[in-house]
C-alpha cells in the first residue's frame, strides 16, 4: 500500500513560513536548500518551497502545492495513474536529486491527477519521514 510521506507548501518567504510551522507545531528542521526548508514531525516531511517558474503540468500557487506518495513499484504506479486518467510529467520536467533512492531526494516522478493536482511518486523516502 502507498503511504503519504510528503506535503509541500509554496510561499514567497520559505524561511519565515518554516519558522512559523517550527514554532507553532514543534516541527524539526531536517534540511534547507536554495528552494526551500524541509521540516518533519517524524512521520511526514513538510516542504516549505519558494515560488518559482512553473513547468508544464504544475499550477505554482501559494499555499498547498502538492503531496508525495511512497510506493513499492514506481513504474507500476505510474501506469495505474495513466489508466485512471492522470498523467506523468516528462522526466526532463522532474528535477531529481543525485540519487533518487536516497532520502535526500524529495521526489522521483511528478504526476498530475485527473483534476490537476500534482503528486510526487517515489520508491524512496523523504528526509525526516519514517
Amino acid at each position: 500500500m502507498a503511504r503519504i510521506k510528503h506535503i509541500a507548501i509554496r510561499t514567497n518567504d520559505p524561511v519565515k513560513t518554516a519558522a512559523f510551522y517550527e514554532q507553532a507545531f514543534d516541527l524539526k528542521q531536517v534540511g534547507k536548500g536554495k528552494n526551500g526548508v524541509y521540516l518533519t514531525d517524524g512521520h511526514i516531511n513538510l516542504a516549505i518551497l519558494s515560488m518559482r517558474q512553473a513547468v508544464e503540468g504544475e499550477t505554482m500557487k501559494l499555499g498547498l502545492d502538492h503531496f508525495g506518495v511512497q510506493v513499492e513499484d514506481v513504474e507500476k504506479t505510474i501506469d495505474r495513474v495513466k489508466q485512471l486518467g492522470g498523467s506523468a510529467l516528462a522526466a526532463e520536467n522532474a528535477p531529481v536529486a543525485a540519487e533518487s533512492s536516497k532520502p535526500q531526494s524529495y521526489f522521483e516522478i511528478k504526476c498530475v491527477g485527473p483534476d490537476g493536482q500534482v503528486i510526487d511518486v517515489a520508491n524512496g523516502g523523504w528526509v525526516g519521514a519514517d
